[in-house]
């Protein structure tokens, strides 16, 4: 009985929408337990050995690290593009009137980030290339966080920290298309993009099988991977051409969407995360949160963030272009903007593009994990205290 009950209780804790965070930040821990153990030289040099296949015309054989960075986070990131255009075609982004809010903060909350981190390493060479860095918001974990507050927040705040760090996640995957791909090989490229331009003909002749775009979406990630621009875009190419509707129906996409969500956040994103924060803590890294790149890191995502949703979302406001979420007020904006500095997996994955230097990618992991932790606590705290300011207004 004590086993049925137990088996029960799991199954319900992976339902829940805060599981996902839990598994993610218990892999953190674990990874940095590692990272200060025996263990690691063990744990990096399996990671670091190379599997594969590799001839004169293939190039497949990689570390397993290589493997799990841009194979599958590829995955990772056909989920982030399902999401992005589900929200697009009948969500959140659907309508002008829903969409200009989050849009709206999601750039100011990535504009300012950069801007600080830019000022404090323009003039330094090495650091200054990771600017993209506090621009991210992980998704998994911001949700994970206003999820625990329950009733404590209303259920529009949710529903704008979601698209906002939907919106966010679009602006991410822009940013490393642009600034954090090598060399272009325009050969690659161009198969590449033929091969998208035949799925989205698929979809126009209303293709619904799923391996009809998937199996392809193999080959535009090959393609990709060897053009010089970061594979995992090939993941979000894939998804915009899925084809889905507009009502209840579940489409193609949507199916897709429910197959890979339990896959990508109880084990992809949970082995990402493990396997890019065994960071070996010494003194040489905890001066790094006092450099600039530090600092800027941050600034940026703990003060960039929260203070770039919360005035963008306040001129809106202003000019009366939007609406606030509806039984939201100005210290749950703020506090929504702080939940948004939760950077994690999309500034970590930027940290990696950003540098050569091992120390700096490693002093960069540091920083985004303190600021991250930071901006969680400080979030969720803030929301805590404006529910029960609320609460205290209500009864007097």
């Amino acid at each position: 009985m004590s086993k049925l009950i137990n088996l029960t209780v799991f199954r319900e804790f992976l339902k829940s929408s805060f599981a996902g965070g839990i598994i993610l930040f218990s892999c953190v821990v674990l990874a940095l337990i590692v990272a200060n153990t025996s263990l690691y030289e063990a744990v990096m040099g399996f990671l670091n050995q190379e599997i594969g296949f590799e001839s004169e015309h293939v190039h497949l054989k990689y570390s397993w690290l290589l493997w799990l960075n841009d194979g599958l986070m590829a995955i990772f990131f056909l989920l982030v593009g399902l999401e992005i255009k589900r929200e697009i075609v009948e969500g959140e982004l659907s309508s002008p009137s829903k969409a200009i809010l989050p849009i709206l903060a999601a750039i100011g909350g990535a504009l300012l980030p950069a801007l600080i981190y830019f000022i404090l390493n323009k003039d330094n060479g090495d650091t200054a290339h990771g600017w993209g860095i506090p621009m991210a918001t992980d998704i998994a974990f911001a949700l994970a966080v206003i999820t625990l507050l329950g009733k404590k927040v209303p259920a529009s705040l949710k529903i704008f920290l979601a698209a906002l760090a939907i919106v966010d996640d679009l602006l991410a995957i822009l940013v490393i298309a642009l600034f954090y791909s090598s060399g272009i090989h325009a050969t690659y490229l161009f198969i590449a993009l033929g091969i998208f331009a035949f799925l989205i003909v698929l979809n126009k002749l209303g293709v619904k099988a799923l391996w009809a775009y998937l199996i392809p979406g193999i080959f535009i990630w090959y393609f990709i991977h060897h053009s010089g621009i970061h594979a995992t875009i090939a993941g979000v190419l894939v998804a915009m051409t899925l084809p889905t509707t507009p009502d209840a129906t579940e489409s193609p996409l949507e199916k897709l969407e429910h197959m890979l969500t339990k896959p990508v956040n109880f084990l992809i994103i949970p082995l990402f995360a493990f396997a890019n924060t065994l960071i070996p803590i010494h003194a040489e890294m905890l001066g790094g949160l006092t450099s600039t790149l530090g600092i800027g890191i941050i600034l940026g995502l703990i003060a960039g963030k929260s203070i770039g949703i919360f005035l963008i979302c306040f001129v809106a406001k202003q000019l009366k272009i939007a609406q606030l979420p509806e039984g939201a007020n100005w210290t749950q904006i703020f506090g929504v903007g702080l939940l948004g500095g939760i950077g994690f997996t999309m500034s970590i994955f930027i940290s990696i593009l950003s540098f050569d230097d091992a120390l700096l990618i490693e002093e960069a992991k540091f920083a985004v994990l303190v600021a991250s932790l930071c901006a969680g606590i400080l979030g969720y705290t803030l929301l805590m205290l404006a529910n029960n300011q609320k609460n205290k207004l209500q009864v007097v």
